[in-house]
Parts: C-alpha cells; sequence; structure tokens
C-alpha cells in the first residue's frame, strides 16, 4: 500500500481504456436541461460512481429551481479524520450540434490524436470522471480506505448560474460540513502546468436601453433633427469604459491589487497555448500585466449591443438601442452600489435617457493563499508533478465558489483538468488525452495524502 502504487492504479484506469468507457458513456446523457436526462444521469452514474466509493447516495431535490435535482453522497472513516467535499455538476450548455465539424457528434466522444471531443467532456463530465476515478484507485490501492471522510455534491443547474445551490448549501451545512472544498472545473493557465485555482471573480450583469420614440424614421428627412438612439448608447458605454478597455466609472473599479496576489502572479502566463488568442497588451488597465488584469482586476464587457435591423438597414434613424454589460469584479468591489454607480455616472455625463436595468450577480471570492489547506495541496501537486503548480488566488472567470466558501465557510481547492483552447460552451468541445491522464495522477496523489496521518486538519468551520 504506497502512494506510487495508488498513482499507477491511476494512470493504468487510464491506459485501460476504462477511463474513455466511462467518459463516452457520460457523454451520451444530453444532460443540456431535462429534468429526465439530469435525474438519469445522477441515478445511473453518479450514484453507483458513490457507491463504489462507499459513499452512501442520496438524491434531494433543489429548493427553488423544479427539475435540477442535486445528488449528496457520504462516506465517513472517522472523527478524526479530515472530511473533503467534492463537488461537480452535471449539466451542460445546448449542443448546438450543427455548429459541429464533420464528422463530430456532440453526444459521443470521438478521438482525434489527443482530443477527444464530446458535449462535456471538458466542463464538466471528464473533470469530475477524473476526480472520482482517482478516489477509486486510491481506496484500491489503500485496501478499502481513503483514510479520510467524503462528501460528494454533484448539481445540475451549474450552467444556467445554480439557481438554489447556495441556499441549498444554507439549508445543509451540517450535511456538507467539510475542512476543505476540492474541485474541477475551468482551464489549467497552460496545458502543461497544473493550476490551482483558490476562488473565482464575481460576476454583476446589467442592460443599458435607449427609448426615445417607438418606431425608425427616414435620416435623409429627419437626419440631424432627431437623437440617433444607437448614437447616444455607443456614446453612454464610451463613458463606462474607454476605447482601450479601462474603466472610467469610479464605483466599478477594485481597490489595489494586494501585495501577495501581485507576487502569486508574477509567473502566470496568459494565452500560451497554440490555439489561444493573441493578447492584447495595450489592452485594459493601463501599467498591470495580462495576468493581473485578468485575475487581479474588473473588467467591464459588452456582451451586445443591438439597433435598427442590423441585417437590413434602410437609412432609418433607429429609436431604440439596447447593450447588455457585465462586471467581472474581484473581491473588495462594492456590487452593491453598481447599479447607483453607473446611474450616477451616465447622469454627470449627459446620459439621463440611458436606462439602468440590473441583472443577476454571482459573488467574488478568494481563499487566503497563506492557508494551510492551500499549502497542503500545493505541496502535494508539486511532490507528484516535480515542480510547483501555478497558483492563482482566483480565477478569471466565474463559478457558484461563493456557495461553499460564503455559506460552508471553506477554504476551496479547485484544480482544473481542462485548459483555455478546450471549445468549452462552444461546438468541438474537447479534453486533451495527455492532460486527463496526468491529472488522474496527481489527484490520485493528492488523495492519497489527505489520507496520511500528517495531513492538516481542523474542525469543520473553525481554523
Amino acid at each position: 500500500m504506497t502512494r506510487s502504487l495508488a498513482m499507477r492504479y491511476a494512470t493504468g484506469y487510464f491506459d485501460s481504456g476504462a477511463f474513455h468507457a466511462d467518459l463516452a458513456r457520460r457523454v451520451g446523457f444530453r444532460t443540456e436541461g431535462g429534468a429526465v436526462e439530469l435525474r438519469g444521469y445522477l441515478e445511473q452514474e453518479m450514484a453507483p460512481a458513490a457507491e463504489r466509493l462507499g459513499a452512501v447516495p442520496r438524491i434531494l431535490d433543489n429548493p427553488v429551481c423544479a427539475g435540477k435535482p442535486l445528488l449528496v453522497a457520504h462516506r465517513h472513516e472517522g472523527d478524526d479524520r479530515p472530511t473533503a467535499l467534492l463537488y461537480g455538476h452535471a449539466d451542460v450548455v445546448p449542443a448546438d450540434a450543427r455548429g459541429w465539424r464533420a464528422g463530430l457528434d456532440p453526444w459521443s466522444v470521438t478521438v482525434e490524436g489527443t482530443r477527444w471531443y464530446g458535449r462535456g467532456t471538458a466542463d464538466n463530465k471528464g473533470q469530475h470522471t477524473v476526480n472520482l476515478a482517482a478516489l477509486e484507485q486510491v481506496l484500491k490501492a489503500r485496501g478499502g480506505s481513503l483514510g479520510f471522510n467524503l462528501t460528494i455534491l454533484i448539481e445540475t443547474a451549474e450552467e444556467s448560474g445554480s439557481p438554489g445551490l447556495a441556499q441549498f448549501c444554507a439549508e445543509q451545512r451540517a450535511e456538507l460540513a467539510a475542512d476543505l472544498l476540492i474541485a474541477s472545473d475551468g482551464p489549467r493557465v497552460a496545458a502543461g502546468r497544473p493550476t490551482v485555482f483558490l476562488g473565482t471573480r464575481g460576476t454583476a450583469d446589467f442592460a443599458l436601453s435607449v427609448r426615445l420614440r417607438d418606431r425608425s424614421y427616414q435620416s435623409g428627412s429627419w437626419g440631424g433633427a432627431l437623437r440617433n438612439a444607437a448614437t447616444v448608447l455607443a456614446n453612454a458605454i464610451s463613458c463606462l469604459v474607454d476605447g482601450r478597455g479601462e474603466i472610467l466609472v469610479p464605483g466599478l473599479r477594485p481597490p489595489p491589487i494586494p501585495p501577495e496576489v501581485r507576487t502569486a502572479l508574477r509567473t502566470i502566463p496568459v494565452g500560451n497555448d497554440p490555439d489561444d488568442p493573441a493578447v492584447d497588451e495595450d489592452w485594459g488597465e493601463p501599467g498591470l500585466t495580462p495576468a493581473e488584469r485578468v485575475v487581479g482586476w474588473n473588467t467591464l464587457e459588452v456582451l451586445s449591443l443591438t439597433a435598427g435591423e442590423p441585417d437590413a438597414p434602410f437609412g432609418e434613424i433607429p429609436g431604440t438601442a439596447h447593450a447588455r454589460c457585465h462586471l467581472r469584479f474581484v473581491v473588495g468591489t462594492d456590487t452593491e452600489a453598481l447599479t447607483d454607480a453607473v446611474r450616477m455616472h451616465l447622469d454627470q455625463h449627459g446620459f439621463r435617457m440611458v436606462d439602468v436595468v440590473p441583472g443577476a450577480v454571482l459573488p467574488a471570492t478568494r481563499t487566503d493563499p497563506g492557508d494551510r489547506w492551500v499549502r497542503f495541496a500545493l505541496t502535494s501537486l508539486e511532490r507528484t508533478a516535480g515542480s510547483p503548480p501555478a497558483l492563482l488566488p482566483n480565477f478569471g472567470g466565474s463559478l457558484p465558489n461563493d456557495a461553499f466558501a460564503g455559506e460552508l465557510g471553506l477554504p476551496t481547492i479547485w484544480i482544473p483538468h481542462s485548459y483555455s483552447a478546450c471549445d468549452q460552451h462552444a461546438p468541438d468541445e474537447h479534453l486533451l488525452a495527455p492532460l486527463a491522464r496526468e491529472a488522474l495522477g496527481l489527484m490520485a496523489g493528492l488523495f492519497w495524502d489527505l489520507g496520511e496521518a500528517e495531513a492538516p486538519h481542523r474542525v469543520a468551520g473553525q481554523e
């Protein structure tokens, strides 16, 4: 019973074809949002996987979202053992089968070289399959023991913003009590570099609308006499964020980047993989590195902008214009005042005719990089990989981490098993096979170390 044996079992599981078989079967569930498929995935895939780990599964209703159940499973080995909460999600974004390249089917795994194509291969079925399989190999190598307590939580509404997850965690706080969260989602900083991130930027959605009149008017007769709603909206946006991406609204800017975050980001690349787009070095907040702009700062993004008839313009002045925007924000940003800050700034610049409509807010989170569970995870991964993993104080994107960091008060350790060019959420989504194989070994080593006597332990919810 050795650590290296657990890792050999994990990579052997991949080499035998068992990982491919498990992933292909799971990708075959069309978990785009239908209640039958989502429950079927939990009943037919996740519950048996939990039972193979000696965990007792239950499927529970979502407290606010009908047809989006959650699976919780427990394995208890001792009150003196640490408890890990393992999270994943079963749902996927719509497949958009017509957009996939010829020869690819989003509901089956197609292997082309090192790329395994299929909806959910990267987000999130491939990633939670890695973690569940690594646990199973550790259990086998240790003769039927993990050495720690395990709680598994699989949700089915992550791609729609995890409605009900935070409330579920609040209602089930005692059942979900743990020492740390271990989860896998999102990409590594580079395909060949194991990565840990400790939280996420938040997202605050809002819409801007200009409604000047009920119809459009011909520009030859009225051009120069009537305001153009599109022109008004374009200039309103430009007073919020300038032509190089710098945020101009004081209330939307974050506090200064903490020194420990700057230190952690010094060696973090952005856009290093062959399929990544070229980084615009002159875009965003002046004086920051690309990693600081993506991880440590706020960005205001215009997601859509419409006016008139985009596909058939006929020389008419549009009476209305609309934009959907969001702020990606870091810990310390006052999002409760976001709408007021935008409203005041627009008014000060003469755009009282622009309406501001607030939308959903997903909070930002960040575990202290000095937390002992963080140090534990980094040490374990370095022991396996032979070099230090990349450490991101928070992920540049958004995940429902506040349910765990906020409602449950857990240090959150995210270890992604994908890469930035995986086409997550797009046609031709894929998993890199060498990355998945490496991840199985990394996670087997981490779970083995978690079961060792010297693993740091604290009472759940306390330091």
